[in-house]
């Protein structure tokens, strides 16, 4: 097995996500550090602190150059960042030391590799926000579909009362719009650029430091930080923070739609299941088990990136590099979970049939919560529960409906009445509604 199952051949159909991917190749980084480069050096001279002509050649050949990862391998082995390395390969293309040599001018490494990847973590909330769109107009058509269809709820895995399927998908989709609302909170303080030198008092570049960080930041559209992030990474913990939850609603999502699909449950039908190499009769539930196994790594990713927020000093070694470990890893799985919650959500097929067997109980426990409510109209609460509790402990035992033993004892009450699914849904159908009005009105 590779060590990373997302960049594996032989995974790649089940953990890889190609437009994240795209985002998260050495080729994507080197890329971006040379327009980081570029947008610095175009700063620099129009304000004067390095030669307007080496600015403009500088920032024209970020746009050209061409630099072989490959070949910053061993300085990045030696100097654990790859800038170095990197600036040299800079200045050795552009034939022209004249000019290459006010390249990276008062940067320090860090600078232009956290710039570099904010350049693509901004592309990478893009998708992120139109998948989510995507994602709950999907759901919303879902939940509209089947505002009214009952089904069975279930509490610690037990049948509990009715409500509606609607209602339970509404229940997946609340949580994914309040995180695209989260998303939009987060994006202005993660999309900043980051220009601070070499220990963070942009020394180097004298009294214009923060007009030079201010003018790149214009030149890239991102924000001005007004201050360092070298070790302050609040914000890239944040990021890793809105991942993890973004994947533990989708692994709910995922869960309940693995149990409904249980053999001997079958509420629902999986368009897309596996197969077995031995057993022909089985349609594994692939997609909701790749969409938990990616939320429960996240969980332990994020536990390791939220220790990095202890930097140490003004710059650190070991904490920016766990970073680097675990954050392409979290966008990737977010990435590719996203997409087959939402491959899940526009083929579903409820099993009506299915869902009604399990409201349908010929006992009528799923009824016992209205019998207890019906009887406390006739009798203290405490002595109506008390009541059903020895019904249903009757029912089972004698195989006797609910709603029989009540009209033995207690004839007046329409008990058959009480005892229909639509009678019992209370706020599901709105829920239901609700949520597929919200979902419409997302942009």
């Amino acid at each position: 097995m590779a060590i990373c199952v997302f960049d594996s051949p032989l995974y790649r159909d089940l953990f890889h996500d190609a437009e994240a991917g795209k985002l998260f190749t050495d080729s994507a980084e080197v890329r971006a550090m040379l327009l980081v480069e570029g947008a610095l050096a175009k700063a620099q001279g129009e304000l004067g602190v390095i030669p307007l002509e080496s600015a403009l050649f500088i920032h024209r050949s970020s746009m050209e150059v061409q630099v072989d990862p490959a070949g910053l391998a061993a300085g990045t082995g030696q100097s654990a960042v790859c800038i170095p390395a990197l600036v040299a390969a800079f200045r050795k293309a552009m034939e022209a030391p004249e000019h290459a040599q006010y390249a990276h001018f008062g940067a320090t490494s860090q600078d232009i590799i956290d710039t570099g990847l904010i350049l693509r973590l901004r592309q990478a909330l893009t998708l992120f926000d139109q998948r989510l769109v995507e994602l709950i107009h999907a759901l919303g058509d879902l939940a509209e579909a089947h505002a009214d269809t009952p089904m069975a709820a279930r509490t610690w895995g037990q049948v509990a009362t009715p409500t509606t399927f609607g209602a339970a998908v509404a229940a997946w989709g609340t949580p994914l719009i309040r995180h695209r609302e989260r998303l939009s909170a987060l994006r202005p303080r993660l999309l900043r650029i980051s220009l601070s030198g070499a220990s963070g008092n942009l020394s180097a570049m004298g009294p214009k430091g923060p007009e030079v960080r201010a003018a790149m930041a214009a030149s890239l559209n991102l924000a001005d930080p007004g201050d360092v992030w070298h070790t302050a990474r609040d914000n890239v913990a944040e990021l890793g923070a809105w991942l993890t939850a973004v994947t533990g609603s989708l692994s709910k999502m995922a869960e309940d739609l693995h149990l409904m699909s249980l053999s001997g449950i079958s509420e629902i039908r999986l368009a897309s299941a596996g197969g077995s190499s031995t057993m022909p009769q089985k349609n594994n539930p692939v997609q909701p088990g790749i969409t938990m196994a990616i939320a429960g790594m996240l969980n332990g990713l994020n536990t390791t990136l939220q220790s990095t927020l202890s930097h140490q000093y003004q710059r650190d070694g070991a904490s920016w590099l766990m970073e680097w470990m675990t954050l392409p890893q979290m966008v990737m799985g977010t990435a590719r979970a996203l997409s087959v919650a939402t491959e899940l959500a526009k083929s579903v097929a409820p099993n009506i049939d299915g869902m009604a067997r399990m409201v349908q109980d010929p006992l009528d426990l799923i009824y016992a919560e209205t019998i207890s409510f019906a009887l406390a109209d006739l009798m203290p609460r405490p002595e109506a529960q008390a009541a059903t509790k020895d019904m249903c402990k009757t029912a089972v035992a004698d195989n006797i409906p609910l709603r029989d033993l009540a009209a033995a004892k207690w004839p007046d009450i329409d008990w058959a009445a009480l005892c229909q699914p639509q009678n019992n849904l209370g706020e599901a159908v709105t829920l239901a509604k609700n949520f597929t009005t919200n979902a419409k009105v997302l942009d």
